[in-house]
């Protein structure tokens, strides 16, 4: 689709917006939204004309990129035949969603549960994980985010929790391994893996085992940073669950759906969770859905005695027939191979070529199309490109950085000290090396504020 100029109706978009619209995790007198025309494929656009390449997938959610027209025409089908129906029903989309994606998911995570969202998921799995063991706790990983509401934004290891946590969540954090910032003073993946197992055995030990419901662990975090976990972390964590009888979640809302060029990226560690929480991909976000994968076991604790929790929109016809659309396109076309084979070939070949040439690179990370690069003032000590949890004035460079991507007509993620390379997982070779010129381009400006 042609972008077609229409700067008064963006003018009075942006208007309403500022005058009605509470935006999320802002200061709401401090923010000027883009007005977004369109989009389509891995491109949006503006009222003026000028189109941006999508290298955040939204909230890294468009896996299958914008407008995809078999999800489309789905929901649409789906809408004239049945809108909408309450979750205690049997009804085809809904049931089609569950077998699809049960059919993926490791192990015998059999069951789901839909939700609206991944932090509904992280919510409900943690309330199963409870009512299942008898135990009031739950241990997560600073350096993670779960989700808004309030139980997800209290197993957050962000400072994004801290407005909410009233210390009496029943929420433990302890730190997971990241070398490049190690808690544990590692030299290697093989130390770090051992002295952050150590660590969450210590943890369990000097908190009580038999308190402790379930451990929570992004398979590969997110918005803290892409921090893929040492081989055989994973393994070790599922035998600590197992030998305290401690229920194992893992959050894919962000790392599933092909987004690590596996369906899930617990397949490239070969673990199985008890449960599993997964929303965006699920159908490239065109309609909210969620959801809980759930295990054998810990469904058979509900199968006689009632789950108390649900949702008046869990399975939503709409949401359903999108992910039915989404999984089978995915699968037919490819998705899950392409997105590995260009991240092997194409992003990391060239996020190395970046990082020896840009000073403020210090790291690069990733996998499929789930990328992060670290930027730091100092290469040698490591020191990050803005303070930790830097606003205002302290947020200059990475403000610069993000600034100097988007006038090249790259729509960046960026978090804290962090770009994310995180584009729909069908993006095309040319379009990816497009996106990649104009990161090489807007690292030239983070560069000017390295020692």
């Amino acid at each position: 689709m042609t972008p077609q100029p229409s700067p008064q109706t963006g003018a009075a978009v942006k208007a309403a917006d500022r005058a009605h619209v509470f935006h999320s995790w802002s200061a709401q007198e401090l923010i000027d939204p883009l007005a977004v025309a369109g989009a389509e494929g891995s491109y949006f656009w503006d009222y003026d004309g000028k189109r941006y390449l999508d290298f955040s997938s939204g909230l890294v959610y468009t896996n299958i990129g914008y407008q995809h027209p078999k999800v489309v025409a789905a929901i649409q089908e789906q809408a004239a035949r049945m809108t909408t129906f309450a979750p205690a029903f049997a009804v085809e989309a809904r049931s089609e969603a569950a077998r699809l994606i049960a059919e993926r998911t490791p192990g015998d995570l059999d069951k789901i549960f839909f939700t609206n969202a991944g932090a509904d998921a992280v919510e409900h799995a943690l309330r199963m994980a409870r009512l299942h063991t008898g135990r009031p706790k739950v241990l997560s990983a600073y350096r993670s985010y779960h989700g808004g509401t309030q139980q997800a934004v209290n197993v957050t290891g962000d400072p994004r929790r801290w407005a909410s946590d009233s210390g009496t969540a029943g929420v433990v954090h302890f730190w997971a391994p990241f070398l490049y910032r190690s808690r544990f003073y590692a030299e290697t993946e093989e130390q770090e893996c051992a002295r952050a197992l150590e660590h969450l055995e210590t943890t369990i030990a000097f908190e009580g085992p038999g308190t402790i419901a379930a451990v929570v662990l992004e398979t590969i975090p997110g918005t803290a940073g892409i921090m893929t976990p040492p081989a055989g972390y994973l393994a070790g964590v599922r035998e600590i669950c197992d030998k305290y009888g401690i229920v194992f979640v893992l959050d894919e809302v962000m790392a599933g759906f092909g987004r690590t060029g596996t369906w899930f990226a617990a397949d490239l560690y070969d673990v199985v969770p008890d449960l599993m929480t997964f929303a965006k991909g699920v159908n490239s976000g065109y309609v909210p859905l969620g959801g809980v994968a759930i295990s054998g076991e810990i469904a058979a604790t509900f199968a006689e005695r009632p789950y108390p929790g649900g949702l008046t929109y869990s399975g939503h016809p709409l949401a359903c027939a999108a992910a039915v659309a989404t999984i089978n396109v995915m699968a037919e076309e490819g998705v899950v191979e392409h997105a590995a084979r260009l991240g092997a070939e194409v992003v990391a070949p060239a996020l190395r070529e970046l990082a020896e040439r840009h000073p403020s690179v210090g790291e690069v990370r990733g996998t499929g199309m789930f990328w992060a690069l670290e930027l730091v003032k100092d290469r040698e000590t490591r020191e990050p490109l803005v303070p930790y949890n830097a606003t205002g004035q302290a947020a200059t460079p990475m403000s610069a950085f993000a600034a100097s991507a988007k006038a090249h007509g790259l729509w960046p993620f960026v978090n804290m000290n962090r770009t994310h390379v995180v584009p729909p997982c069908n993006i095309t070779e040319a379009e990816l090396k497009e996106g990649l010129a104009a990161l090489d381009t807007a690292l030239s400006v983070a560069d000017e504020y390295t020692q």
